[in-house]
């Protein structure tokens, strides 16, 4: 008996997978595409990831509008330095605290464009103020390297093999 024949849907345009119907900010994963960026579903926004690094968020929602944009990976220790290359950055509003890891570029700033493409720019160069490896990456880094020490040591005889005194 032969297998019913599946049906071939034409490849979308992009190169970048996703299971969405539009790509916010699309031009921003055509900057970077020569590092092969993978994309994830974040927060109903779409995550881009170089490597183990979570690098952006790109988000383009109804409401709040006022965190539409580029969100960048950073932390705190680095706010002041990217500040002054991009003067509209700031932390993301949803998230309710006044300062985040989470800076966004906003997609209603003036300049907005110029400055996603100057974060691809840093991004390309590996500036290591962008992009951050996420909790759970490293929490299973961390017990892999536990486990190779462990299993380093010589294992313990057991019960039956042990000696009575």
């Amino acid at each position: 008996m032969s297998k019913p024949s599946r049906k071939k849907f034409p490849l979308s345009e992009t190169a970048f997978p996703v299971k969405r119907k539009t790509i916010p900010h699309e031009f921003v994963l055509d900057a970077i595409v020569s590092l092969a960026p993978e994309t994830r579903p974040m927060f109903g926004c779409l995550a881009v990831y170089v490597g183990d690094k979570i690098v952006l968020v790109l988000r383009d929602k109804r409401d709040p509008a006022a965190d539409n944009g580029v969100w960048l990976a950073t932390t705190e220790e680095h706010h002041q330095s990217l500040r002054r290359k991009f003067p509209n950055m700031r932390s993301i509003q949803l998230f309710g605290k006044p300062v985040t890891g989470w800076q966004v570029l906003p997609a209603d700033a003036p300049n907005f464009e110029e400055a996603a493409l100057h974060a691809c720019d840093l991004i390309l160069a590996n500036d290591p103020r962008i992009g951050k490896i996420p909790r759970s990456r490293r929490a299973s880094k961390l017990t892999n390297n536990k486990r190779t020490k462990k299993s380093a040591k010589p294992a313990k005889p057991s019960r039956k093999n042990r000696t009575k005194r």
